[in-house]
């Protein structure tokens, strides 16, 4: 029997919303329909116009706030409204916490049917504005003249940004000398559609002491007027410290291309977790929450119960930052990462911090971890930190083929990770306590840690 829809595009219609949804917009029900609304909040009752309808749901824009949520508050933000950058700042940062909480347990029990999982309180940010240390904004025209900043919400329209709250102080100020120098050059601003145009982003990175890292992302491999790019840039930025190009020719979405040119400057950045000190290079991964980061590390340490007795190995290390904190507590600890120059930066990590413990390898964890158990290596830690689509279940697999006494599972997607988490459970590891930690805030990311016990060690 077909489904009755009680909501038509176009018609307005009062609807209670219980919770956020993953975008965080809010989830209401009008006679038992699901209904998302952008900008509405839970225990609110609003008024919203239809605006796309599925056969499950439909989607609708807000335009009347019946009963207001006590958790609602006043972004601090002139184009939130406009921006698809933050999804929550219009909710008390209290209520941030807790509801990035409700959306681990919600995944967790829906997706991994793990009911008696111990979701931890969200560990909260101070302060929770200007932490980003990383920024990458596309490039685009208005008007005549080059606008950057992020993406109006569902859509490739570049909203214009020269003061973003959740950016470093210093990323604005990359931002919007880049846009001054643009316009000032002349420079070609990069058409997605027509694919042709220099300019298609501006990528900066904030290092220790406030030192800058600036990266020209380009649709040709020529910069025109390169030299005064360099001039202007050095003049305009007094904590500039290295100027590079990215080459990026390819028709797609994918922000940087493989190659990069370093135009003035140092290779690198630094910056530090702890007492530790990483060289960031253009394509490096970061956490972009450096005192979050911090806070995330702590806890792997205390999640890992390391003596001093173990090995332990981080499957995505990246440049190394888990692996090296790892090191500090453990016998030995190994890092396999598939990109190249991301493990060169790791072992130069490694030599700065005087850590001599830690062995980097290039190449598929899949590959390389049956190589070492083959040669002797078995870990009693393994630490997982992979992209947002989570691990296949043949890495899943490769990881309890080694028999660590734990796995610590760091993710930034709820969903992925309570797969993975179930997958897990299967091959023997038993979810023990899952802890998130606020990276994003004023967005509904959220980033957790789920430690793993060995059935048999129960």
């Amino acid at each position: 029997m077909k489904k009755h829809i009680p909501v038509m595009v176009g018609n307005s219609y009062e609807i209670d919303i219980r919770t956020l949804g993953t975008s965080g917009e809010g989830v209401g029900r009008y006679e038992d329909f699901t209904v998302f609304v952008p900008n509405a909040l839970p225990s609110e009752r609003i008024r919203a116009t239809i605006t796309e309808v599925k056969k499950t749901y439909a989607k609708a824009q807000l335009k009347e706030i019946l009963a207001k949520s006590k958790n609602r508050i006043n972004p601090i933000c002139s184009i939130y409204e406009k921006c698809g950058g933050c999804q929550l700042q219009h909710l008390d940062y209290e209520a941030q916490l807790m509801a990035k909480r409700q959306q681990v347990v919600d995944a967790v029990t829906r997706i991994g049917k793990l009911k008696d999982l111990s979701v931890l309180p969200t560990i909260g940010a101070d302060p929770p504005w200007n932490y980003r240390n990383k920024v990458q904004f596309p490039v685009g025209i208005e008007k005549g003249k080059p606008i950057i900043g992020c993406f109006a919400q569902g859509s490739h329209a570049i909203v214009d940004t020269h003061d973003c709250h959740i950016q470093k102080e210093g990323n604005n100020a990359i931002v919007n000398v880049v846009r001054e120098i643009a316009a000032k050059l002349r420079t070609p601003i990069y058409h997605e559609d027509r694919h042709t145009g220099v300019l298609r982003h501006v990528v900066g990175r904030v290092g220790k002491d406030g030192a800058l890292m600036v990266v020209l992302v380009t649709a040709v491999r020529e910069l025109p007027r390169e030299k005064e790019w360099v001039k202007l840039l050095r003049a305009g930025l007094p904590h500039l410290v290295s100027i590079h190009q990215n080459i990026q020719t390819y028709r797609n979405n994918v922000i940087m291309g493989r190659e990069t040119r370093l135009l003035w400057g140092r290779a690198t950045i630094i910056d530090m977790l702890g007492s530790l000190s990483f060289h960031i290079s253009p394509r490096s991964f970061f956490q972009v929450n450096t005192v979050q980061a911090k806070q995330l590390y702590d806890k792997v340490l205390e999640f890992a119960q390391l003596t001093g007795k173990e090995t332990v190995l981080d499957a995505y290390c990246g440049t190394g930052t888990i692996t090296l904190f790892l090191a500090q507590k453990a016998r030995k600890a190994y890092g396999i990462e598939i990109v190249r120059p991301a493990v060169e930066d790791a072992k130069k990590n490694a030599r700065d911090n005087r850590i001599k413990n830690a062995t980097f390898l290039v190449g598929d964890a899949t590959v390389l971890m049956p190589r070492l158990y083959k040669e002797g290596v078995c870990p009693d830690v393994i630490v997982v930190d992979p992209p947002r689509a989570g691990c296949t279940e043949a890495v899943l697999k490769t990881f309890a083929a080694m028999h660590p006494d734990r796995i610590i599972y760091v993710s930034c997607n709820p969903a992925s990770l309570a797969r993975d988490l179930a997958i897990l459970s299967t091959l023997g590891y038993h979810a023990q306590k899952l802890q998130p930690v606020d990276m994003f805030a004023q967005t509904i990311h959220v980033e957790c840690l789920t430690q793993l016990i060995r059935h048999d060690l129960l």
